[in-house]
């Protein structure tokens, strides 16, 4: 059990300019880990999911195969070459294709840290209620002053973890959007009951924020499987909560997206096509509204690895990846000119090279670097895993890229 004084640290104090409140998160709460778990407590108000996911996670048997990125790796190598495949650059370069560079950045994606209410089954980045790892004050206020720099930055992405509930999110999406920067919040909906956020669906309203939620599929049983118990109802009132402030709704301005990802080892189906079902599905049954819906191929790192590994699935899924490979989705991929940054401040070129510790060349930080121009022309880093980025209609952080 770590000591009481640690559990309090990802949420800290973020440094703000004068106009910046101190996020509510902070005030009247405290931890009680009576019985082993950890549930937070805040004026009454709120009921929080973190002891559902706990009690979850203490049921389910911990996995060993993403706790070592190594033998991760190894797993994903051998199956690709039990089929005969190359690495994925020289898959590149035997259809014709050069090394992938970068372009001029047009998106900055933070990661604000790991903590989450929720511990998904194919999460890559493996949050959960038990990480502490966070975004600091120095790194948060270091990322502001970088945009600032680089012109070519239009939008700043937001991702955890649930990044609401580090006391930095505020302060980024404040200081990003006085520039006119368009800033997304990817929310998995459930922190929107959290104690202590019952003003965020406010704050991300009156700020514009471009809202992208997570709902893997409109059916409970599919939802609750992938993402806990309980997770799909509350995720609905969520997404309630957002259109009594306009989201998703013509008009407003306040866009909502979905997320859908499949519930096992196989590829999303047409975008268009599963966009039109998902509208008709919940207007017709929750009488709820979104603007779009964005399909996402699972990755195999990390938790799924895991769930492919103890499937006996790896192999098969790799085979899929590569029998799906499409040349046009390689000019598409998102990590052109998406640059990644880590709650730690190290820079990636990409949320999934991020998670498997491949940072760009020369292992830079937000502290080596003047501008995020700097970077362009650099030779991104790839790996057998962004097979999953070229497949079928492509996937990207906004969906399919084709």
């Amino acid at each position: 059990m770590l000591p009481y004084w640690s559990w309090k640290l990802p949420w800290g104090r973020c440094r703000r300019a004068p106009t910046c409140h101190l996020h509510p998160y902070q005030k009247d709460r405290h931890v009680d880990m009576a019985m082993g778990a950890t549930r937070v407590l805040a004026s009454g108000r709120g009921t929080s999911l973190v002891p559902q996911t706990l009690k979850e996670m203490r049921a389910t048997p911990p996995s060993k195969g993403s706790a070592n990125l190594k033998e991760e790796n190894a797993r994903r190598r051998r199956a690709l070459d039990g089929i005969g495949v190359p690495s994925f650059d020289a898959h590149l370069q035997a259809n014709g294709l050069d090394a992938l560079r970068r372009e001029p950045a047009a998106i900055l994606q933070v990661n604000v840290g790991l903590y989450c209410n929720q511990a998904c089954s194919h999460c890559h980045v493996e949050s959960s209620p038990l990480r502490t790892e966070m975004l600091s004050d120095q790194v948060a206020e270091r990322i502001v002053q970088l945009v600032r720099a680089s012109p070519g930055v239009s939008t700043v992405d937001l991702t955890g973890g649930a990044p609401e509930i580090n006391n930095c999110f505020r302060y980024l999406v404040e200081e990003c959007r006085g520039m006119g920067l368009e800033v997304i919040d990817r929310c998995n909906l459930t922190v929107l009951q959290e104690p202590d956020q019952d003003d965020l669906d406010r704050f991300l309203a009156n700020h514009g924020v471009h809202v992208v939620a997570s709902l893997p599929c409109y059916s409970a049983s599919n939802v609750d499987q992938q993402r806990g118990y309980g997770v799909f109802e509350r995720s609905i009132d969520g997404i309630r909560k957002l259109n009594e402030m306009g989201y998703g709704k013509e008009g407003t301005g306040l866009v909502l997206d979905l997320v859908y990802n499949p519930v096992g080892a196989f590829l999303p189906p047409s975008q268009s096509a599963l966009e039109s079902a998902y509208k008709q599905e919940l207007l017709d049954a929750y009488g709820i509204v979104f603007n779009n819906l964005i399909t996402i191929t699972n990755m195999p790192i990390k938790r799924f690895a895991d769930y492919l590994h103890q499937k006996g699935e790896m192999q098969s899924y790799m085979q899929l990846l590569l029998d799906n490979f499409n040349v046009k989705a390689v000019h598409g991929v998102m990590c052109k000119d998406l640059v990644s940054v880590g709650w730690d401040g190290q820079i990636y070129d990409c949320d999934f090279n991020q998670q498997l510790g491949m940072g760009m060349q020369g292992r830079k930080t937000v502290f080596d670097i003047d501008s995020l121009d700097e970077l362009t022309g650099q030779r991104i880093r790839t790996g057998n895993h962004c097979f999953g980025c070229t497949a079928g209609q492509g996937s990207s952080c906004s969906g399919a890229t084709l």
